[in-house]
């Protein structure tokens, strides 16, 4: 079997060393290529054409956000995991907005960064634990401050299981086939879902299903 081949982007050293050690414990898993800032990244994705790229999300000439949406755009079939220091809803939804998979806080990086990658290479989101409990708590605290409802439990069983679907990163058509309905029904029960809770983007869904904890 092909290894996972992977590029590394950080603009601290010693950081890099450290993630290559961790991922290269894996057989499985292969460096292909180091970088020191986002364009260099950019550059080097576009030339070894990698199945991951984990990337800090602060780094010189180019950030990290921005050079994940032009990884994206060059090279949708790979996979972005996000290393951060900031566990606040802005930061996770501007990466997942960018086309990043994944959101590791560096200070977990050690400790999730295999299931990061192997996650995220097998087309679903991750993120770390803390992140997750963080959006959950959030999430809680500002449906009680607005005292508003959940509109969660106005989803039929249908658009749950289509939420679940597709915020783990299944298309419209995958859907379909598991689901064994018809791509018109699909969109259908998506747009209703996405209307009753009131989300306009497939990042913003992914983000509200890590909330209610319908993934990871």
């Amino acid at each position: 079997m092909s290894p996972i081949r992977i590029l590394l982007a950080d603009d601290h050293s010693v950081m890099r060393t450290g993630l290559r050690l961790v991922l290269e414990r894996q057989e499985d898993f292969l460096v292909v290529a180091e970088a020191s800032d986002g364009r260099e990244a950019v550059a080097l994705a576009q030339q070894h054409k990698p199945d991951v790229v984990v990337m800090d999300v602060t780094m010189p000439n180019l950030n990290g956000i921005e050079a994940a949406r032009q990884i994206g755009t060059a090279l949708p079939q790979t996979s972005i995991v996000m290393l951060s220091m900031h566990s606040d809803e802005s930061y996770v939804l501007r990466a997942l907005k960018a086309g990043a998979r994944g959101y590791l806080l560096k200070e977990s990086a050690e400790s999730d960064l295999i299931s990061a990658v192997r996650t995220v290479h097998a087309g679903k989101a991750f993120f770390s634990p803390a992140v997750s409990r963080m959006l959950v708590e959030d999430y809680v605290r500002e449906l009680k401050d607005r005292e508003i409802e959940d509109s969660y439990d106005l989803l039929t069983t249908r658009e749950r299981e289509i939420l679940q679907l597709v915020a783990e990163g299944k298309s419209n058509k995958d859907v379909a086939n598991l689901l064994n309905l018809s791509l018109y029904t699909v969109e259908t029960h998506r747009g209703n879902l996405m209307e009753k809770l009131n989300l306009h983007t497939v990042p913003e869904l992914i983000l509200y299903a890590v909330r209610k904890g319908v993934i990871g």
